[in-house]
């Protein structure tokens, strides 16, 4: 991974803030930046072994004490021997990541030596744009996660448990080497696929209605992200049409990536065809968001969201539509944005399943 460029980027983006340093406290930054030369991290005795295993090319601190206490330490000795004239040098730190405690305590063991500042999203916004070993690591990632659909398909079926299911795929992606899930597997059946984020639960798949399955790998460090939407038994028209909807919106919004285009214009594309299909009401969530390191990054595919697509960014597309108490269908992959348009990692088919 090309971890000199990351930090030379970063070197530009701390000069263009007016930031002499970035204390980064978010773990998936820190892993993002502490292969790069110029980068200190510091670490506790429990990870001496990872840390050499792990690092590339940044020094490791290992000490005693806390992390934090070992940073504002060291932190401090370099200020008494850099400081010059009446300006103070001024740190950045990361909101998202930091309690109030973990402040206070920085604040109390810098004593004033330094100004310190909200850091702007530095690290989350280098981290949009991926070189090609994260594209590498993440069609990884998305191949593993697209095969345990297959095993979702042997163990649907009437009377069977949403989590005897969930724990079938998740024993699969562990078997092939997985690290994880990428988050707790989705899994609703029936009335429950209406439930967004219906978590696999102990309910029992009916004899008939929609399967919502929505399941992620981590493998080597970075996440997929996948949905599909089958049906048991027979579907009637009404259903049909409700899963032809929410394909026909997956598949506009999936054609409206391309470089230049914000966020919001790719969201736009899905809603509108579902609002032709007078589904628009039952599309309760933005239309996908980008992907990495962690399950959700920056970009944020959603009304009001202007952030222009750029080659090298992954992201999900991931429409839906969501009848309260009644079913719900999403439909999702991942993309990487091209110089010309998006391509769709590890298609498939994605006619209506119906087991």
């Amino acid at each position: 991974m090309d971890h000199a460029g990351r930090l030379r980027r970063l070197q530009g983006a701390l000069a263009e803030s007016k930031l002499d340093f970035l204390l980064a406290t978010h773990l998936p930054n820190v892993r993002y930046l502490c292969g790069a030369r110029g980068a200190t991290l510091f670490t506790d005795g429990r990870y001496i072994a990872q840390a050499r295993e792990e690092v590339r090319g940044a020094r490791v601190v290992i000490s005693p004490q806390a992390p934090l206490a070992a940073a504002v330490e060291w932190l401090g000795t370099r200020l008494a021997t850099q400081q010059g004239g009446a300006v103070k040098k001024v740190l950045g730190v990361e909101p998202e990541s930091m309690t109030v405690g973990m402040r206070e305590r920085l604040a109390s063991g810098l004593r004033g030596k330094v100004q310190m500042r909200l850091a702007a999203p530095l690290v989350e916004r280098a981290r949009m744009v991926k070189d090609a070993d994260e594209i590498r690591r993440i069609r990884a990632a998305v191949e593993l996660g697209a095969s345990l659909f297959r095993v979702a398909l042997r163990k649907i079926r009437p009377g069977v448990s949403e989590v005897a299911v969930a724990a079938a795929m998740e024993f699969e992606a562990r078997r092939k080497g997985a690290e994880g899930m990428s988050f707790s597997t989705i899994l609703a059946a029936g009335a429950r696929s209406a439930v967004v984020h219906g978590r696999a639960s102990a309910a029992r798949i009916p004899q008939r209605g929609f399967v919502v399955c929505d399941f992620g790998v981590i493998l080597a460090g970075y996440c997929s992200d996948r949905t599909r939407t089958v049906h048991v038994g027979r579907p009637s028209k009404e259903a049909l049409g409700l899963y032809d909807a929410v394909l026909e919106a997956q598949l506009a919004a999936v054609s409206a990536v391309r470089p230049g285009v914000t966020a919001s214009e790719v969201d736009e594309a899905a809603r509108n065809m579902l609002r032709k299909r007078k589904l628009g009401r039952y599309f309760t969530h933005s239309t996908g968001h980008g992907l990495g390191l962690e399950i959700h990054e920056a970009p944020r595919l959603a009304l009001g969201q202007n952030q222009k697509l750029e080659p090298r960014m992954v992201i999900t597309i991931e429409p839906g539509a969501y009848v309260p108490g009644k079913w719900g269908v999403r439909i999702e992959d991942v993309v990487v944005v091209t110089p010309s348009g998006c391509e769709v990692l590890s298609p498939e088919d994605k006619e209506l399943v119906i087991v």
